[in-house]
């Protein structure tokens, strides 16, 4: 019994969703409009379960580039309403069209000039006769037997705004590394590093001459500890890399490893990347080319960075 009503519940939400796709239409896009021409920040509001999905719907647009914030109506009627300023836009969301709290906010809404998007169950109700656009969010029915708990409804209204902001995310070219910057915290943050975060500068960038001999380049890679050295030419153009597997190598293969110069010894097709990648590219590459290092070259294509798997793994990025 319990499997079953779970199954009609997660059934009658779909539903609720699926039933939004045919209402998808001018209107809808008038609000991506109205919303892509805003001067200012977009401003959610709803009471109680609304509210709640409103506070949702406003954090994915700020996360995806729309400039959003929540404003709580009851809040807004004691004085939060100079939160907002002539050039915003208003998504106000209730069901029945006629939550006390959003009809006292409508005159003063409207008086700032202020465009109002409505996401409500009736399209008839005084809240859509006031709104520029109204966004039809009613159910067949809500999954709570008595009707009375907003479900389907709730998500209804959650799936719409977010065709809203991911819609308005692709209509401003928002690019990956966009929402990179918008998020620097936590587990996405770091994913989202760009090489130029992680990257070895300055001395500390392993390098030889080409013609230097085999004793001073293991003592470069040995003091910067990157089991790497880039080995550049006169004009500290990079020509090639010497890795921990190459004096493998060599140690097998000759009997004077010290007393060959660096040329002898390097690989002659360095992998490279450029500092404004993201770290998620460089691990990518590492990956792929089963090496443990990239170099990043500037002018001339001098030496300008390193970035190693280490880095990577510190910054939590794998």
């Amino acid at each position: 019994m319990v499997i079953k009503r779970a199954k009609e519940i997660l059934k009658i939400e779909s539903e609720a969703v699926k039933n939004l796709i045919n209402r998808i239409d001018d209107k809808f896009e008038k609000a991506v409009k109205i919303i892509l021409r805003c001067q200012g920040r977009v401003v959610v509001t709803g009471m109680g379960k609304s509210g709640l999905i409103g506070k949702k719907i406003a954090a994915t647009l700020a996360s995806t580039g729309t400039p959003a914030l929540f404003l709580h109506p009851a809040e807004g009627i004691h004085g939060d309403l100079g939160m907002m300023v002539k050039g915003d836009v208003m998504i106000a969301i209730s069901h029945s069209g006629a939550t006390e709290e959003i009809a006292l906010l409508v005159p003063a809404v409207k008086r700032l000039g202020i465009k109002l998007i409505s996401l409500t169950g009736d399209i008839n109700s005084l809240l859509a006769k006031n709104s520029e656009v109204v966004l039809d969010i009613s159910v067949p029915k809500e999954a709570c037997p008595f009707g009375l708990a907003p479900t389907a409804s709730t998500t209804a209204t959650l799936a719409l705004g977010d065709a809203l902001a991911i819609t308005l995310l692709e209509k401003r070219g928002l690019k990956k590394e966009d929402y990179a910057f918008l998020h620097p915290g936590g587990s996405l943050g770091k994913k989202l590093l760009r090489v130029s975060d992680l990257m070895h500068q300055g001395e500390e960038i392993p390098q030889v001459g080409e013609n230097v001999l085999m004793r001073k380049a293991i003592l470069e890679m040995t003091v910067k500890r990157l089991g790497v050295t880039a080995v550049v030419n006169e004009n500290g153009g990079l020509v090639g890399v010497i890795t921990d597997g190459d004096l493998r190598r060599l140690l097998a293969r000759s009997s004077t490893p010290l007393d060959l110069r660096a040329k002898e010894v390097m690989g002659g097709s360095p992998k490279t990347i450029k500092k404004e990648e993201l770290a998620e590219k460089a691990l990518k590459m590492m990956e792929d080319n089963a090496i443990t290092s990239l170099m990043i070259l500037g002018k001339d294509r001098k030496p300008e960075g390193i970035i190693h798997m280490h880095d990577l793994l510190k910054a939590g990025v794998v």
